[in-house]
């Protein structure tokens, strides 16, 4: 994932209401938001194993962003992915499975890792910053800390205000959201070690990079204080697919 943004804890009928996009390689095999033999309902990155958000009808709740610094990137044992399908497969509590990553966290190139369960919602960065219990209210997440001001960052935010603020929450407006392709001025790039050019690109919403790399899907997430929660995701690369569940989380 590399944009993500949702309110917290500030509906009456909903914990979380919360709509991501992933960018990805187009070659990377992925397979399309469905249930796992163990019960998680998340897509699933075939070459590592791992995922990028979903949710154990156990009542947890995860999702990954990767915090962008090239400098710093370099080849490592364990992929990212693994952060997420660990804690919803696990038992632990996120507070206490996010201590246990901050031990291993440089056998990650950097990440942004939300948990949640109950009424608990919980982000890490193995960039700094320590383990952080997210308060109520509307916030978003791309590559780097939460909520940093960066224009895309800025622009979901106030999507997903608006859309609170004029229309009952549902996953086809959700999935409505983040899909401008509009880059932020030059004055307003952030520098994370890319070439100016690339930059540029991958500063929009959704993101197109020649044919090789940019938003494959559009996830939708609307967990319902009654112990429901219902997932949409809309994947646009390799091709057009549209699943959608509810399902009973405990």
């Amino acid at each position: 994932m590399c944009l993500i943004t949702f309110s917290w804890l500030q509906h009456p009928d909903y914990k979380l209401i919360l709509v991501a996009n992933r960018d990805e390689y187009f070659q990377r095999p992925t397979q399309s938001l469905h249930q796992w033999e163990n019960g998680i309902y998340a897509g699933k990155d075939l070459k590592e194993g791992g995922t990028w958000l979903g949710f154990h009808p156990k009542g947890r709740f995860a999702a990954l962003t990767n915090f962008r610094d090239m400098s710093r990137e370099r080849p490592r044992e364990r992929s990212r992915g693994e952060l997420v399908s660990g804690f919803l497969d696990g038992k632990l509590s996120p507070l206490s499975y996010l201590k246990q990553v901050e031990k291993a966290r440089e056998n990650y190139n950097g990440f942004n890792l939300l948990l949640g369960e109950g009424d608990a919602l919980y982000v890490y960065s193995n960039y700094g910053g320590g383990i952080q219990r997210i308060a109520p209210g509307v916030h978003a997440i791309s590559n780097a800390f939460l909520d940093t001001p960066w224009p895309k960052v800025i622009r979901a935010k106030e999507q997903l205000k608006t859309m609170l603020d004029h229309k009952k929450p549902g996953l086809d407006s959700l999935l409505d959201l983040l899909q401008s392709k509009m880059p932020a001025s030059e004055k307003d790039l952030p520098e994370t070690g890319l070439s100016k050019e690339l930059e540029k690109a991958v500063s929009a919403q959704f993101i197109r990079v020649d044919d090789y790399y940019g938003t494959v899907n559009t996830t939708a997430v609307l967990w319902h204080q009654d112990g429901t929660a219902e997932i949409k995701e809309i994947r646009t690369v390799p091709q057009r697919e549209i699943n959608e569940f509810a399902i009973q989380v405990k």
